[in-house]
């Protein structure tokens, strides 16, 4: 029963039996003061009711949403996410800002709310209305101003909608999908609109300037990231109080149609950031002199700036030039720009000095980023002497070695920074700059590569307690890693990598850091244990402890009490023992990097734990065992490096369920089987199989479109190349030799348009050379899936910084925490030398290896046209005819090897116009004639063509007078004199015969002697044969 307060009264007053009418007036008092202060009864009934029925509406399936939205809680105004009136508690805000089970959106249920005020429906993944109508129900809801709805996926159909609320003031409907259907005009009903967003919705046309004349009050507009044109530009100048304009990422490139906003003579903030606009836009906004924001961040503005120009908005408070390519010193007027509390002019292309007299200008700066240009000095911060509100300065070098003035030690700054990143310079002595001493009140500090020496000054430790940030990356700091006298919980990046540390790992790191989320400390002389109190540190998200010296294991207390991280790098060390805990509840791993350590032992089961796993390195290790089955089952895994341990079995077929797979090294282990056929995952990028004891024919790889390295030397595999291998468009280096690959060298081959490495030597294929190699273009660089050396890697746990300005943000620049892996290699070999081409060097590697087969017939002229090929090795094979003198069309060649086939013919003389020609071996063939002697040739060593007996010249010390080469004789000549000496031996054989026979019958004594000589050769031939059998007959017998 709900009760009046007069019934109340009535109640209480009738039990007590209260007549002084003192007490009873002191009674109201209270009473009153009660009621006052605890909002008379809470909200309506009705409303209470209402907001249950939502919540039950838009988060059915949520039991974490709204929790204190409960029947139990009677006061709803002390709900969360509602603002209610002070005075007659009804509900005036309601800031529903969270992902909903429903997509439609039922308007209907917020009538109850007649003093509603604000609804923020943003980021709710709303689609579309129950009723399209019901809209104009909510237009009964005379009192509401503020209505967002933006960042949902609602069409256009929307805008019409939300016309009806003719007392809307702000309206926003940024990040939705109001071009199809396109009804924006239909906004300018909304006379009583100050502020509008319809940004990042691909809208390509705007409200008619009629309709806009409509919304006369809008001060504020957001139309970035959208597709208009710059026509638009000239229909704005019919909003006379417009102050904020926002036009960033609509690329526009036409500069005149600026002119039309010169008549926005209150504009206070223009955002044309992210467009294509040049130089001659600054003669435009040079005449708005009410600006006090500009942002013209990643346009086409190069050159100089003018000497005038910007420097005549003297009102200017915040100034945005980064990202362009602006060349010269700053302008010496920017010192007149005495308003200015933010300048970045971060990533262009100014040079010569920053002196001291502009740094001195700028007495009310409060942001200053010079980051990224190609500055030379910068004069010491003793500058900013009369500047006493500077928060964040940052210069990051691109011009190694930009040397900063030093300045007195002595000296004290007015300022405190939050933000000081001075990064890649050069300062005196190496040290610490003097002024950091009088900072308390730093955030972030980077000073990275800068070639500091010495430690860490211990005051720069204990003095900012609120430092959350600590980059100290490649140097040349040592000692021991310092650490706060006291607990740092703000911390939450450490990074010292890339110095002289030593010394153990303080085991109490945990404690005195205890929210750290990055920590790297890789690439020092760190030695010792993995502290198992690292395992305390719940928030660490990355753990990088690479590249050090450090012994043990890895702690079971990291593997259990870590469960936030992410990525765990702990490569180049001597760890040893398991590769992984045997029990962990890394969850949340993405990437785990073991590689380069002595861990052995079987890859554990709990390894499958982490199932969010992006790349797994294991790779130089002593690991064994089989590659565990649930490895297959981690189906985001995008690189699994496994190379070079002792792992043995079968490749699992769990890895055909790798769809994500991006890149495969097994290389240099004990595998053996047969490949999966089902292995063919259609991102797979990069397959290293090779050293291992495959077998079987090659049918997986089929459907990897994307494939660009597959590389399966040294097995054991057999059959003919699949014809689906030239269906493969992006494969660039296709290696298969040292199998039993057989059949001809498929024609399919020549579609490979973007082959760079091919090399099938050692093998059993026979036939002719394809002679339409020469249509692939092996051309240099040219991959569709290139070698990573690193990713980077990041976090929304970390807290990021930018100066927030009053009119635009200016961010500082993004960290990037990268996961460096090994960089690609592929052994490429040439006469009897293997070279390895890494990383960027393969992108210049374009090779044909086909040696050690049987291939036959002659080598195709056609190869001379791949003008970009750097080695050529068709040695060992059965190649008849002469070497084409097409081969001087192979301008770049490098190695050319041809040795140990049937060759014929000379050598041609056009092969000395091959000026990079390094490596040539024409040995053991059949070659004659003089051997070149010029260029390249001259630096040949006789090797290069031993076991041709009709070469000659002085290259090989053999004169030609001695070898005179037969002049070449047609075949029916040859016929002829081959019958001939037939019938001329047959002659004088005869003729002998009849002459011996004479001399036997008349002549008694020579016809006995010729018997005796008979008898004895009889003998002799009698003689050898028993020996040469019994002699056989022994190495038999022994054998």
């Amino acid at each position: 029963m709900f009760l009046t307060a007069w019934d109340l009264d009535e109640e209480i007053m009738r039990g007590y039996e209260v007549d002084n009418p003192a007490m009873k007036w002191t009674f109201w008092l209270v009473v009153s003061f009660i009621l006052v202060h605890h909002g008379c009864f809470g909200c309506l009934e009705e409303e209470k009711i209402a907001l249950l029925e939502l919540k039950a509406f838009l988060y059915a399936e949520d039991a974490s949403a709204l929790p204190s939205w409960d029947d139990k809680n009677w006061n709803c105004c002390r709900w969360e996410n509602i603002e209610c009136n002070s005075t007659t508690e009804q509900v005036i805000g309601l800031f529903l800002s969270r992902p909903t089970d429903s997509g439609d959106l039922n308007v209907s249920m917020f009538l109850p709310f007649k003093e509603l005020k604000v609804l923020n429906l943003s980021s709710s993944m709303l689609t579309g209305l129950i009723d399209e109508e019901s809209f104009e129900r909510l237009a009964k809801l005379k009192r509401l101003q503020i209505l967002d709805l933006s960042n949902n996926q609602f069409n256009g159909s929307i805008a019409k909608s939300v016309s009806v609320l003719t007392s809307l003031k702000t309206l926003s409907l940024g990040a939705n999908l109001l071009s199809v259907p396109d009804h924006t005009e239909e906004l300018a009903n909304l006379n009583e609109l100050e502020e509008l967003d319809l940004s990042n919705n691909g809208l390509d046309h705007f409200i008619p300037v009629q309709g806009l004349r409509n919304l006369s009050k809008l001060s504020v507009l957001k139309l970035n990231d959208n597709d208009f044109s710059a026509s638009i530009l000239l229909s704005l100048g019919a909003l006379p109080l417009l102050r904020r304009l926002y036009l960033a990422g609509n690329q526009f490139n036409e500069t005149t149609a600026v002119e039309g906003m010169n008549s926005l003579k209150k504009l206070e903030v223009l955002d044309l950031s992210n467009n294509k606009l040049n130089m001659s836009i600054l003669h435009s906004i040079e005449l708005m002199t009410s600006l006090k924001a500009l942002s013209l961040v990643n346009n086409a503005l190069n050159g100089s700036l003018p000497y005038q120009g910007l420097c005549k908005l003297k009102g200017l408070e915040e100034l945005d030039l980064s990202g362009n390519s602006l060349e010269g010193s700053i302008p010496s007027c920017f010192r007149g720009l005495t308003s200015l509390r933010a300048l970045d002019l971060s990533k262009n292309q100014f040079s010569g000095n920053i002196t001291s007299s502009l740094l001195a200008s700028f007495d009310s700066l409060e942001f200053l980023s010079l980051s990224h240009n190609m500055f030379q000095y910068l004069a010491p911060f003793s500058s900013f002497g009369n500047n006493s509100k500077l928060e964040a300065f940052e210069l990051v070098s691109d011009y190694n070695g930009l040397l900063v003035g030093a300045e007195d030690p002595a000296w004290v700054p007015k300022f405190q920074l939050k933000i000081f990143r001075l990064s890649n310079c050069t300062l005196k002595d190496r040290s610490f700059p003097a002024f950091l001493y009088h900072q308390h009140n730093l955030r972030v500090l980077d000073l990275s590569h800068n070639s500091l020496e010495g430690g860490i000054p211990s005051w720069l430790i204990e003095s900012n307690t609120m430092l959350q940030v600590l980059k100290l990356k490649n140097n040349s700091l040592s000692g021991s890693l310092p650490l706060p006298s006291h607990p740092n919980a703000n911390t939450s990046t450490l990074d010292i990598s890339e110095n002289l540390f030593h010394g153990q790992i303080p085991s109490n790191i945990s404690i005195l850091y205890p929210n750290l989320v990055f920590l790297n400390m890789s690439e020092n002389f760190f030695v010792g244990s993995v502290p198992p109190s690292l395992g305390d540190m719940k928030e660490l998200v990355l753990l990088d402890l690479s590249y050090n010296a450090l012994t043990g294991g890895i702690p079971d207390d990291l593997a259990l009490g870590c469960f936030s991280l992410q990525v765990l790098k702990l490569s180049n060390n001597s760890l040893s023992g398991p590769m992984f805990p045997k029990f962990s509840n890394l969850t949340l791993l993405s990437y785990l990097l073991l590689d380069r350590n002595h861990f052995s032992g079987q890859i554990p089961d709990s390894l499958c734990n982490s199932s969010q796993l992006l790349r797994l390195d294991i790779s130089y290790n002593y690991v064994s065992g089989k590659i565990p089955a649930c490895v297959g089952v981690m189906d985001l895994l995008e690189t699994i490096y496994m190379n070079d341990n002792y792992l043995e079995g079968h490749i699992p077929e769990d890895f055909c369920s790798l769809n994500s797979l991006r890149r495969l090294d097994l290389s240099s282990n004990n595998l053996s089987g047969s490949i999966p056929s089902c292995f063919s995952p259609y991102l797979l990028s990069h397959a290293r199989l090779h050293d291992n004891r495959l077998t079987g024919p090659l049918k997986a790889f089929s459907q990897s479109s994307f494939l660009a390295t597959l590389d399966l030397r040294n097995n054991r595999l057999s059959g003919p190349i699949p014809s689906w291998i030239s269906a493969l468009e992006g494969l660039s280096n296709f290696i298969l030799s040292r199998n039993n690959f057989g059949g001809k060298i498929p024609g399919g081959l020549c579609k490979l348009s973007r082959l760079t490495v091919l090399d099938l030597s050692h093998n059993n294929f026979s036939g002719s050379i394809p002679s339409c190699l020469d249509k692939i273009p092996f051309k240099i660089g040219f991959r569709s899936g290139k070698y990573v050396q690193s990713t980077s890697f990041s976090d929304d746990s970390i807290i990021w910084f930018s100066y927030q300005g009053r009119y635009i943000d200016f961010p500082t620049e993004a960290e990037r925490f990268l996961v460096a892996y090994e960089k690609e290699v592929v052994e490429i070999t040439t006469k009897s030398r293997a070279d390895y081409y890494k990383g960027n060097a393969l992108y210049l590697m374009n090779s044909i290896d086909l040696s050690s087969n049987r291939l036959t017939g002659v080598i195709p002229p056609e190869i001379g046209n791949l003008t970009r090929l750097l080695g050529l090795n068709l040695s060992h094979n059965l190649l008849t005819g002469s070497i084409p003198k097409a081969f001087s069309g192979l301008e770049k060649i490098e190695s050319l090897d041809l040795s140990y086939n049937k060759l014929t013919g000379k050598i041609p003389s056009q092969l000395t116009e091959l000026h990079y020609l390094e490596v040539f071996d024409v040995s053991y063939n059949n070659l004659s004639g003089e051997v070149p002697e010029t260029n390249q040739f001259a630096t040949f060593s006789e090797s290069s063509y031993v076991g041709n007996p009709l070469l000659c010249g002085s290259m090989i010390n053999k004169s030609c007078d001695k070898v005179k080469e037969a002049a070449p004789v047609r075949q029916e000549e040859r016929f002829m004199d081959m019958v001939a000496f037939r019938w001329s031996f047959a002659g004088g054989y005869v003729g002998i015969l009849v002459v011996l026979l004479s001399v036997i019958s008349l002549n008694q004594g020579w016809r006995r002697r010729w018997f005796e000589f008979v008898d004895k050769i009889n003998k002799l031939i009698c003689w050898r044969s028993a020996s040469a059998s019994t002699s056989t007959s022994t190495q038999a017998a022994d054998w």
